[in-house]
């Protein structure tokens, strides 16, 4: 079985369900275009939801490409399943933390309406243009980073909205520099949805972390050096791949 490290992904509504394939649209445009792939080269398609075809290019027509599909399979999804809870930023920098997460592997992400949020998503057309940036920024991290899987970037939450989901969670963890328990000291679940709660450039109020223990989380500080808002989740996710199962699945 041949290895597809290194082979260029692409993202499709849905896999074919045969031998051939054909690339078009938007996809077939970057992969033709940008990417510059000929006839002989190979690349992979992906459903976003863990479905993948190895394929070899047989025609390269304009935008549209002509596939020869080599093999077709499912890659389970990492457990326990990652969901982070971004607080938002000011600037670009929401979308680097967006970015580097997915790139990380996170599995979810939601938007977080912290208190002390200088950025502010209002409910109107300003609000949904932030988001629509998020989900961009998630699907490119994730075609760069030749994930199976797409990370689900959802509506944003208010800390009381947060807080239930947390208290329906396998786990919670908030990233607080003020925390005294290491990450690497708290007990993890195996499976089922771990929350990660990121704060904004501000910090979290007190009232946000007790609403979040009350809920069940446990504050946490990743080692002894302060994160960005935009970094920490990255770097919690790589301690969380060596200390759960998810990098050996």
């Amino acid at each position: 079985m041949s290895s597809t490290a290194g082979l260029p992904v692409f993202l499709v509504d849905a896999l074919p369900g045969g031998p051939a394939a054909v690339l078009d649209g938007p996809e077939g445009r970057h992969a033709a275009t940008v990417r510059r792939l000929r006839a002989g080269q190979r690349l992979v398609l992906s459903d976003g939801v863990g479905g993948l075809a190895d394929c070899d290019i047989e025609r390269v027509d304009g935008d549209s490409l002509t596939l020869a599909v080599r093999r077709a399979w499912q890659e389970p999804p990492p457990a326990p399943r990652v969901v982070l809870a971004q607080a938002l930023i000011k600037g670009d920098r929401g979308e680097l933390a967006v970015e580097l997460a997915t790139e990380a592997g996170v599995d979810a992400v939601l938007p977080w309406r912290a208190s002390r949020c200088i950025a502010r998503w209002d409910d109107g057309p300003r609000g949904a243009k932030a988001l629509t940036k998020w989900r961009s920024t998630a699907r490119e991290a994730a075609k760069q980073a030749r994930r199976s899987r797409l990370p689900d970037v959802g509506e944003p939450v208010s800390t009381k909205q947060l807080a239930a989901l947390i208290g329906a969670a396998a786990g919670a963890l908030v990233l607080h520099e003020s925390a005294t328990a290491p990450l690497t000291e708290i007990p993890l679940p195996a499976d089922g949805d771990l929350i990660i709660v990121v704060g904004p450039e501000g910090g979290i109020t007190d009232d946000e972390v007790a609403a979040f223990t009350a809920a069940g989380a446990r504050a946490v500080r990743l080692g002894p050096t302060v994160l960005r808002a935009s970094t920490a989740a990255a770097v919690a996710l790589g301690a969380l791949g060596a200390l759960t199962g998810r990098w050996r699945t």
